[in-house]
């Protein structure tokens, strides 16, 4: 029988002191450490490499849609400036037809005078009445006054200037002022 042979371990790597020592470990992790780091850095880049190009596609969708939406805006500038020209006009018709006319003025003061007084002018602007009349007695004059007082249509009843007429010494002209107005409109009947 043969004589068994002893088998001898060889190791081709050279065992270093420094590989075994605690600095030489430690700079064995460091240095695997670190590449895992970098490979998971590259990572990182590579997918914010990546992810650039689906923000570039949505940013390019949403400046496609920016551009149809302005274009639909653009259409109905025209129809929006016509539509707010016409809701000016309405707005002045509607105060115009909500303001009193003066035929409705008119048909109060036929009303509320007394006979022996005449009307030389009236005058309504801004809510304000302006009323130049002439009568033949002091009397008239007052009662004129208390009817339009009472009439509802016209607050703040002044009068304003009494004088004698330069055309006629027996008559007296006279003015009144006061406010007119939506609280003080008179009564459509």
């Amino acid at each position: 029988m043969p004589k068994a042979v002893k088998q001898k371990n060889i190791n081709l790597i050279p065992l270093d002191d420094f590989e075994s020592s605690t600095t030489g470990r430690i700079l064995k992790w460091a240095l695997s450490s670190f590449r895992v780091m970098v490979i998971a850095t590259e990572l990182v880049v590579m997918s914010a490499f990546l992810s650039r190009f689906w923000l570039d596609a949505r940013n390019s969708d949403l400046n496609e849609e920016l551009e149809i939406s302005k274009a639909q805006v653009g259409v109905y500038i025209d129809v929006e400036t016509s539509f707010r020209s016409y809701q000016k006009k309405l707005k002045v018709a509607k105060a115009m037809y909500l303001e009193p006319k003066m035929s409705d003025y008119m048909s109060t003061f036929s009303k509320t005078i007394p006979q022996d007084v005449s009307l030389n002018s009236v005058s309504i602007a801004d809510n304000q009445l302006q009323l130049r009349a002439s009568a033949f007695s002091e009397n008239s004059i007052a009662q004129f006054l208390i009817n339009l007082e009472k009439s509802g249509g016209f607050n703040n009843l002044n009068l304003t200037q009494i004088s004698t007429s330069a055309d006629n010494s027996n008559m007296t002209v006279f003015t009144i002022n006061g406010g007119v107005g939506s609280q003080a409109a008179p009564a459509k009947k």
